[in-house]
């Protein structure tokens, strides 16, 4: 019974830990063939939970380098900019390359966003790592089940889309600010909130000004072939 109990607890802490993760495969997928779109879903989910295994034995020690989690909030930045200014379904011609930048995108951000999760999860399996890599597996069906949901959601509703990138943008600008090294002096300067709101707003202003950039000058060629 301590066992089930324990499994379900890990079960329910990565469930809880991995919206994110569900929200970054759901944006880099979403564009994909049917075919492809699935596995995407279904490699990212797996690689998501892998790598959350591996995490867990080294969480603490990465966790203590200096500038760790402020590299990898920069990195989320990236991501969550790429995903929003290239989330033009329409221009996805070659499948295989866009595949295989999907499974890219998503297990750079599933290796950053896991990193200070996987410290949570690692309490709970209390060194046990075979209790760790069941839970953890038995929760890829559910992983998979959210990033579907939120690919339909977004399909449907695509202000969605926006709303996806401006999480994945606040949790970069949280990571930043949660270094060891850089953290004390900008809670020494800042609010905590201002940080994480600054970069979401950035990277939605900037993504609504490339758009609004890549329809003038679409608008612009079309004229021109006009004449």
């Amino acid at each position: 019974m301590e066992f089930l109990l324990a499994l379900a607890s890990i079960m329910m802490v990565n469930i809880v830990l991995s919206g994110d993760n569900a929200v970054v495969i759901a944006m880099a997928s979403r564009c994909l063939p049917p075919k492809q779109q699935k596995m995407a879903i279904l490699w990212g989910s797996a690689g998501a939970i892998g790598l959350r295994v591996i995490l867990t034995l080294v969480a603490v020690v990465l966790l203590q380098i200096p500038y760790v989690q402020f590299i990898g909030g920069i990195l989320l930045v990236w991501i969550a900019a790429k995903l929003l200014m290239e989330d033009q379904c329409a221009e996805n011609v070659e499948a295989g390359g866009s595949f295989m930048t999907a499974i890219k995108t998503i297990i750079v951000a599933d290796l950053v966003m896991s990193l200070d999760n996987t410290l949570a999860i690692a309490a709970v399996a209390k060194g046990d790592y075979m209790l760790l890599g069941l839970g953890l597996a038995l929760s890829i069906p559910l992983i998979i089940f959210g990033s579907q949901l939120i690919i339909k959601i977004m399909d449907k509703y695509p202000v969605v889309v926006y709303a996806g990138a401006a999480l994945i943008a606040w949790t970069a600008g949280e990571m930043m600010i949660s270094d060891h090294k850089i953290g004390p002096v900008i809670h020494g300067l800042l609010p905590a909130w201002l940080i994480p709101a600054v970069i979401t707003a950035g990277v939605l202003g900037a993504s609504v000004w490339w758009r609004k950039s890549r329809r003038e000058q679409a608008a612009g060629a079309g004229q021109s072939v006009q004449q």
